[in-house]
């Protein structure tokens, strides 16, 4: 009989693949227009947003889609395994390590483990989006883009790791805050570890608290996002 940690991995795997398909559909747009600008090519994002129409048409808003969209469900699943793991490590030492210290060590953690993972992928999803004004026959798919890059550069740190210093503040900077912060903020209601509890709570403050997590949690790992932008936009 599986026990009762392997159950619960299960479902966080589960849930956190269909979350990610369907967030990746959902803001890949903004992440397109959000890396053009960081990488200069445009100085607002008004001027980026009507260029992008007027030259590539909306298909461009979805410009180098597949990557994201093929590690994103593997990485939400693995975010909320790793965070569930690391989190249960931490609570061993409660005697020892403050309770806003376990969920932000839970989510350090996670985010490198998350970061390794994305960093090839991101590589070439930056690549992709940082084609502009190219005619849809002579665009290159994400796989050739990907084979090209090992080809010239390999799989080191000037290759698919091309920025991974950065990439690993990024993931780390935003799951530190945001699950230290969204815990933390919860505890004050209930017991962090009971679902039932968390039911009590109610979603729409549920809700709340995980969007101002996510609004700080941004707000932080901005500086290390446009680094990563704009190393691997070579």
């Amino acid at each position: 009989m599986p026990n009762k940690w392997t159950e619960d991995s299960s479902k966080h795997f589960i849930a956190g693949g269909l979350a990610g398909i369907i967030e990746v559909c959902i803001a890949h747009p903004f992440d397109c227009m959000k890396t053009r600008v960081q990488i200069g090519q445009y100085n607002r994002i008004i001027e980026c947003i009507k260029s992008t129409i007027k030259n590539e048409g909306l298909s461009g808003f979805y410009k180098g889609l597949w990557p994201p969209l093929i590690i994103e469900t593997p990485k939400r699943a693995i975010k909320f395994t790793s965070f569930d793991f690391f989190r249960r490590a931490f609570c061993a030492a409660d005697q020892y390590l403050p309770e806003w210290t376990r969920f932000s060590l839970a989510g350090l953690f996670t985010g490198l483990t998350e970061a390794l993972l994305v960093c090839p992928f991101e590589v070439v999803k930056v690549r992709l989006q940082s084609e502009l004004n190219i005619p849809r026959s002579m665009q290159k798919s994400w796989n050739s883009i990907a084979l090209q890059i090992i080809r010239e550069r390999g799989f080191g740190t000037n290759g698919l790791y091309l920025g991974v210093g950065p990439n690993l503040w990024r993931h780390g900077v935003w799951n530190s805050c945001y699950f230290g912060i969204y815990h933390n903020l919860r505890s004050f209601l209930s017991n962090p570890f009971s679902t039932e509890n968390d039911q009590k709570i109610g979603l729409s403050f549920r809700l709340s608290i995980a969007s101002f997590s996510a609004i700080i949690a941004n707000l932080a790992n901005i500086p290390f996002d446009v680094a990563k932008s704009r190393i691997q936009g070579f």
